[in-house]
C-alpha cells in the first residue's frame, strides 16, 4: 500500500500545479456580484504575478483579456503567462507544436507610430476599433501582428502577435491574430 501512495504523490503535485492558475473571475464566468461575493467570503485570494498598477487599475491585465472559453475559441488549451515586452505588460500563450500568441497592453505606442515604423502596415478594423496589421505574406514567415487602438488612460494600444511554430503560413498566423483580437475587443471598448 505504501508504494501505491508514493506513486500518487507526483500525480497530485502535477494536478495541483496544473490547476493553480485556472480560477475564473466573476466577470469571466458571468456570475452576479452577489453570488461572487458569497463565493469569495470563505476563500483566500491566491496571489499571481501582477501587471503594472496602471494596467491593473484599468482592468487591462493582458492575461485576463482571454477567459477559458475565448482561449478555447482561439485554439489555446491553457492560460497565459505574465511577461513584459519592451517595458509593457504582456501575456504569452503557447500551443505546443502549433503556435504562440502574445497579447501586450502598450501605454506608449499609438497607431500612427506603428504606421511610421512599418510603412507596409495595413489599416483594418477589429469590431468597432481601428487597427493595423503587420505581416509579410510574400516572406511567409508564419508571423502576424495586429495593433488595436484603445486610446484610454494607461493603454494606447493592444498588440496581438502570433507566431506559427514552424515559421510558415503567414495567412494562418493572421487568421489566428484576428480571432484573438476579435475575442478581446469587447474588453477594450
Amino acid at each position: 500500500m505504501r508504494a501505491f501512495g508514493l506513486r500518487l504523490v507526483p500525480v497530485l503535485v502535477v494536478v495541483v500545479l496544473a490547476t493553480a492558475g485556472c480560477g475564473v473571475s466573476p466577470r469571466q464566468s458571468g456570475a452576479s456580484g452577489e453570488a461572487a461575493g458569497a463565493a469569495d467570503a470563505g476563500t483566500a485570494a491566491v496571489p499571481t504575478a501582477s501587471p503594472t498598477s496602471t494596467a491593473e487599475e484599468l482592468g487591462l491585465d493582458p492575461c485576463a483579456l482571454l477567459g477559458a472559453q475565448q482561449r478555447s475559441s482561439a485554439g489555446l488549451s491553457g492560460p497565459g503567462e505574465h511577461t513584459t515586452v519592451a517595458g509593457s505588460q504582456a501575456c504569452d500563450y503557447v500551443q505546443p507544436g502549433a503556435f504562440g500568441v502574445t497579447v501586450t497592453v502598450d501605454e506608449r505606442a499609438d497607431l500612427p507610430s506603428v504606421r511610421e515604423r512599418v510603412p507596409h502596415a495595413e489599416d483594418v478594423r477589429v469590431g468597432e476599433l481601428a487597427a493595423v496589421r503587420v505581416a509579410d505574406p510574400d516572406l511567409d514567415d508564419g508571423t502576424c501582428s495586429l495593433t488595436v487602438s484603445v486610446e484610454r488612460p494607461g493603454a494606447r494600444t493592444v498588440h496581438v502577435d502570433v507566431t506559427m511554430a514552424d515559421f510558415q503560413d503567414t495567412d494562418e498566423a493572421c487568421e489566428r491574430a484576428t480571432t484573438v483580437a476579435e475575442l478581446i475587443e469587447p474588453e477594450l471598448t
